[in-house]
């Protein structure tokens, strides 16, 4: 045998093992979700980057190593219209990102409300996973070297309805479970919308987590000027808040490694910045 190919065939192994670690999920339940025990085991569906059949929800964590760690961790919920995640330039490219800049980051996989045959919901079910998540890093925060008031929820378009509706709605945890995730907090402490979707459903009130948004001009109206409109709302409700509308983008720019240098593709860079201005990271 051809001694190049043999030796790729003895890598091949563990270059497949390497690639399944860098994506390894951590399921929320161990004994599966709420109202999806029964369906924990079946496999989800894969399109190139896109996952669907979703019925184990969880988090794929991104950890940095202790000495480069900033303490802040960021739950990120990718889009897809609440049919499919977009786990590619709106979830594990982002997840990367964040690692090497010394952010925790976690890619929850939720539920999905819109795809066929769904029978879950958004406020039973996809929250249920990202109240989860958040309660879930907070348990597990020394662990992954990470301050418990430094957990904060990013999405994308759907995604971006789940952190919003996370900061909108959310409870101190029950100290009576026995389940230590359960005891902790569901708030998170700082909330970051990239042009999310149903933005008339939004609202703001005093002691509410700051925000930071990311839109482009040439969006949908209502979440173009919706973001607008939810900045002012965040403003009148005393709640410090950043606005970016990118004019020369749309929706779903996402975060790509490879991306032509732009304004809109620059954000995460923005967000970093606002999060250090803000007290959240301490680089």
């Amino acid at each position: 045998m051809n001694r190049t190919l043999l030796a790729s065939l003895l890598l091949l192994p563990a270059a497949l093992c390497s690639a399944a670690d860098t994506h390894a999920a951590l399921p929320l339940w161990p004994k599966g979700a709420p109202g999806s025990e029964a369906r924990a085991a079946e496999p989800e569906t894969t399109e190139g980057s896109n996952v669907c059949n979703v019925h184990n929800p969880s988090i794929t964590p991104f950890v940095p190593a202790a000495d480069k760690a900033t303490g802040t961790a960021v739950i990120i919920c990718p889009g897809g219209g609440h049919s499919k995640l977009c786990l590619g330039h709106e979830g594990y490219a982002l997840g990367e990102w964040f690692r090497e800049h010394g952010i925790a980051a976690f890619v929850l996989k939720y539920r999905l409300a819109r795809e066929k045959g769904s029978t879950y919901t958004i406020q039973d079910h996809a929250m249920a996973d990202a109240r989860r998540a958040i309660r879930t890093v907070r348990a597990r925060a020394a662990e992954w070297h990470i301050q418990p008031d430094r957990i904060g929820i990013l999405g994308f378009s759907a995604g971006g309805e789940l952190a919003a509706f996370a900061a909108m709605t959310n409870d101190p945890g029950n100290k009576e479970s026995a389940d230590i995730i359960e005891q902790q907090s569901s708030r998170p402490d700082f909330q970051a919308l990239i042009y999310p979707g149903t933005s008339g459903l939004f609202d703001a009130k005093k002691g509410m987590p700051p925000l930071f948004i990311a839109a482009g001009y040439s969006d949908r109206q209502d979440i173009s000027e919706g973001m607008a409109t939810l900045y002012l709302k965040y403003k009148a409700a005393g709640v410090k808040a950043e606005l970016h509308i990118f004019a020369n983008a749309g929706h779903g720019f996402g975060y790509k490694h490879d991306a032509k240098p732009t304004a809109a593709s620059r954000w995460p860079t923005r967000f970093t910045e606002w999060l250090t201005d803000s007290g959240l990271l301490m680089q």
